[in-house]
């Protein structure tokens, strides 16, 4: 399994002929502003603050690990959200390393009865890779493996760092109990390539949609209280790679539970997944709140659990009203954050 992963390393990075995929997460809920960036103020408080950390396939030996962190407020006001997005992947056997910040901001318009929100986002982006720690398809011996001390004949890149703008934009809609959403990240086809030869990174279409069935009496779409199942689907493209996340979640008071399953790049099996949500200080007089999240993929594929261990992802969330915030709420409260 890790000569298959040098190799398809070699072809990815070396001969460009395979285009970089950005990474998802099991918990998309749990990262609202790497979902879209008009998600952006979408929550009860003034400031929040979300974290997620994404283990992936620790079964083949490599540290292929992701992570994103952000930090938004939210203006009612002016009905507005600005943001800070930091995003950083470690690709395991291949030393290769991205980070990513960016600034973000969306705008709100709606009434009563529902809001849609236009969010912007802009940032710089590195990508680094250490070629001293690379092995070649030359220093693999099919049978032996890698063999120590054997020197390369591949022609190493020109450079082993690239940085490169990075924009994107998205828009969501809250109506009553339905959300849904549309981002594209990448707008502007940054260039990834370590050589001469320019390797533009796709353009990634994510589309999202949440429905919020209550299960209590006398429900509400403004109530916070009582028992919901809220299936969803997410659907991603980044050029001709396809993959749909599809499930549900069972909430309750302070306890979220949800099932989900997602195809591959290539709308095959990929995982079934179980996830878990606790929040804890809900219901306190500033609106604070302590949302932790876990969960785990069961890989589906044709690599199989057995190889892969599967992936495990974390998460925290925090939010809450400054002193003496006014509390104030435009669009008779309606937010993203109740559809999770």
């Amino acid at each position: 399994m890790k000569i298959k992963l040098y190799l398809f390393f070699y072809f990815a990075v070396f001969t460009g002929s395979l285009h970089a995929q950005d990474h998802v997460y099991s918990q998309f809920f749990n990262a609202p502003i790497y979902l879209n960036p008009a998600l952006t103020g979408q929550f009860e408080g003034d400031i929040r603050m979300n974290m997620i950390y994404r283990n992936q396939w620790s079964g083949l030996g490599g540290d292929l690990s992701y992570l994103s962190a952000s930090a938004d407020l939210n203006i009612p006001r002016f009905g507005a959200g600005i943001g800070l997005l930091f995003t950083r992947s470690n690709e395991g056997l291949a030393y290769l390393k991205k980070n990513n910040l960016a600034a973000t901001y969306s705008y709100s318009v709606g009434s009563d009865d529902f809001v849609t929100s236009f969010g912007i986002q802009a940032g710089v982006a590195s990508r680094q890779l250490d070629l001293d720690r690379l092995i070649f398809s030359d220093q693999i011996d099919v049978s032996a493996g890698y063999l120590p001390g054997t020197i390369s004949s591949a022609q190493l890149p020109v450079m082993n760092h690239r940085m490169y703008f990075d924009a994107g934009a998205g828009i969501n809609t809250v109506f009553r109990n339905l959300m849904a959403g549309v981002a594209i990240h990448h707008l502007n086809n940054p260039n990834e390539s370590f050589s001469d030869v320019q390797d533009k990174l796709p353009m990634r279409i994510v589309a999202n949609a949440s429905l919020r069935i209550a299960l209590t009496p006398q429900y509400h779409f403004m109530a916070d209280d009582g028992v919901y199942v809220i299936p969803s689907v997410v659907y991603y493209q980044q050029a001709a790679s396809r993959s749909v996340s599809m499930g549900a979640q069972f909430k309750y008071a302070s306890v979220n539970m949800g099932l989900w399953y997602r195809t591959s790049g290539t709308n095959t099996p990929d995982a079934v997944v179980l996830s878990f949500i606790f929040d804890v200080f809900k219901g306190n007089k500033n609106g604070e709140k302590l949302r932790l999240g876990l969960s785990h993929d069961a890989t589906t594929s044709k690599i199989n659990y057995t190889n892969t261990s599967g992936s495990t992802e974390a998460s925290v969330g925090y939010e809450k009203y400054f002193p003496n915030s006014s509390s104030y709420s435009k669009f008779n409260g309606l937010r993203s954050y109740d559809f999770y």
